[in-house]
């Protein structure tokens, strides 16, 4: 148990905090013609930033397990890693190819999903090329050495050292994908040994993070106004992998990602994902089938998708919109269930 003292009255007060290589001092301004204690707020904001300190350790080995590696005779020590286990499912509308895409690559701890424009289809393109031929791009661009992070340049990339960075696959799958169309795309890829997670998304395609059964996260949407997301392609009015929504999120062992395209996202709201999981035993159970609870998440969704009187996400956001829409909205529906699990190599 952590239990900070409050330091004796004085107007300067300290800390030292071996553990951290942290030390602070602080000096209360006198108020003489008050009766406020000019050494009260020093001393109480030397208390809570020692106990902070102490607080962030606790958080920091828990989740992420032995800081470092080496201890004090140069001997490698054991580290606690991290590790998704993935399952799909993939449902076209139209019992073709559809317009969605997306691959998992385990060895790389990277998976990602698009979805392929709907309004090329108007033009006589195979709206779902595009999207294809993106994730197909970016699974290569996966094993690519020159996108794992290796430097220190930006926000958390200290956690995400030797982890693929999946804002350069993303750059390097759009620069090879020449087909016509447009898509969105999300990517997520995870560090094994901080277990950071580390995201892209652009457009509506996106992702929840689930903890003991609830969630505690869900990725933004990217749009300009209702039911126009924002899409990579090589029109003039496309967008670019620069615009693309970024975000490092820490996980823990039992964590549970569902990351699907909106076909699933317009059908259903996280607590029905929540009462899936429960069903499944998602949440603290290392056992999980995730290929059946995506099976199970994709068609409640496909269900919700053709019901006209059930409200769903996507007639609620046409509401705020000023639009009338009932029920769902028959789509594809690509659906990606990853638990993260953790285990420890000597």
């Amino acid at each position: 148990m952590l239990i900070a003292q409050k330091p004796s009255r004085v107007e300067d007060p300290s800390f030292i905090f071996p553990a951290k290589q942290t030390i602070g001092v602080a000096d209360g301004v006198c108020c003489a013609k008050t009766d406020v204690d000019s050494g009260d707020y020093a001393g109480e904001q030397m208390m809570l930033t020692e106990a902070t300190l102490s607080l962030f350790m606790l958080k920091y080995v828990n989740h992420n397990g032995i800081i470092n590696h080496i201890n004090s005779y140069g001997q490698e020590t054991k580290r606690n890693l991290h590790e998704m286990v993935c399952g799909s499912v993939y449902l076209a509308k139209d019992n073709k190819l559809g317009e969605d895409a997306h691959f998992i690559c385990p060895e790389r701890q990277t998976i990602g999903v698009a979805d392929g424009v709907g309004g090329w289809a108007n033009k006589g393109i195979d709206a779902g090329e595009y999207a294809r031929k993106l994730m197909n791009n970016a699974f290569i661009a996966v094993h690519n050495p020159n996108n794992i992070n290796e430097q220190k340049g930006k926000r958390k990339a200290a956690d995400m050292i030797g982890a693929v960075d999946p804002r350069k696959v993303l750059q390097e799958a759009y620069a090879k994908t020449k087909e016509k169309g447009s898509s969105t795309a999300c990517i997520l890829s995870l560090n094994k040994e901080s277990g950071v997670l580390h995201a892209v998304n652009v457009g509506d395609s996106g992702f929840l993070l689930f903890r003991n059964h609830k969630v505690v996260y869900q990725s933004p949407t990217q749009q300009r106004r209702f039911n126009c997301p924002y899409q990579l392609g090589n029109s003039i009015s496309s967008d670019r992998p620069d615009c693309a929504w970024e975000e490092w999120i820490q996980t823990v062992p039992g964590d549970i990602l569902v990351l699907g395209t909106d076909g699933l996202l317009d059908n259903m709201f996280p607590s029905e994902i929540e009462k899936v999981l429960v069903q499944g035993g998602g949440g603290g159970d290392f056992d999980l089938d995730c290929g059946a609870l995506a099976s199970s998440i994709a068609n409640l969704a496909l269900y919700n998708s053709f019901d006209k009187y059930n409200p769903s996400p996507f007639s609620e956001n046409a509401r705020k919109a000023g639009f009338e829409h009932n029920g769902g909205k028959i789509d594809d529906i690509t659906v990606i269930v990853a638990q993260v699990c953790g285990f420890i190599v000597d």
